[in-house]
């Protein structure tokens, strides 16, 4: 959402290039694409056979995966079934994604709903986040919810990162990456798909990334805690909704 406020798109469909001459169009020439990351788990088949063997439950491998993609509104000839513009009504009772709320209930973080911003104030131990409305859909607000959760888990009390990086600080990056890919670790394990965010939300640990080769790595080691820390909130029933 925050790409298509940039952008001044009217539509929040997006389409890699090859979707869009699948779907009869074309993205116009001159436009540029947005990057979005996609993370998951999956158990690697030798693992799996080893844990069948040991008769314990198999370990699974997070990974990601970068994709560049368009708005619609940056194409051309495709079929009205996607540029026509949706507007969301209000979030019932029935969009709720349960395995995603009985998380937030359990995990026991001062959560406080309301404002313009979301983020996790490290001093007062608590997540802000804006209401359910103020985002185009469910999906967007619980991955908003699970990115602070994220900075929620480095508290002192809790796992103990390093959370006292100024804005624009290689700290600050560092921990931004962390939170962005536990959310996205967390949504793959509550099957909240798509599991995709801009990457120019966590734009500022792209320095960290160019001094230090290793930082994307000890950086999804420790959002893999943190996401685990999170998922032992929930019942293996729940997570598998």
């Amino acid at each position: 959402w925050a790409a298509v406020i940039e952008g001044r798109y009217a539509s929040q469909r997006w389409l890699t290039f090859r979707q869009a001459l699948a779907a009869g169009g074309n993205v116009r020439r001159g436009e540029r694409g947005t990057t979005i990351c996609y993370a998951d788990r999956f158990t690697p088949k030798d693992e799996a056979e080893r844990a069948r063997d040991e008769d314990r439950e198999a370990r699974q491998l997070a990974f990601l995966k970068r994709f560049t993609v368009f708005n619609v509104d940056q194409c051309e000839g495709l079929p009205e079934r996607l540029t026509a513009v949706e507007y969301a009504g209000p979030v019932t009772e029935a969009d709720r994604i349960p395995a995603a709320h009985a998380l937030m209930e359990a995990c026991g973080a001062d959560i406080r709903i309301g404002g313009g911003e979301a983020y996790y104030s490290p001093a007062g131990d608590y997540v802000a986040v804006p209401p359910q409305l103020a985002f185009y859909n469910r999906i967007n607000w619980y991955r908003t919810v699970l990115h602070e959760l994220g900075h929620w888990t480095g508290h002192g009390s809790r796992l103990g990162r390093d959370q006292s990086g100024a804005f624009g600080s290689a700290a600050y990056a560092r921990e931004e990456l962390v939170a962005e890919m536990a959310s996205a670790f967390t949504c793959a394990s509550l099957a909240i798909r798509p599991t995709v965010r801009h990457a120019d939300y966590v734009g500022s640990w792209l320095a960290v990334l160019r001094e230090d080769e290793k930082a994307i790595f000890r950086a999804a080691s420790a959002a893999s805690k943190a996401a685990d820390y999170l998922l032992g909130f929930v019942s293996d029933e729940e997570a598998g909704q």
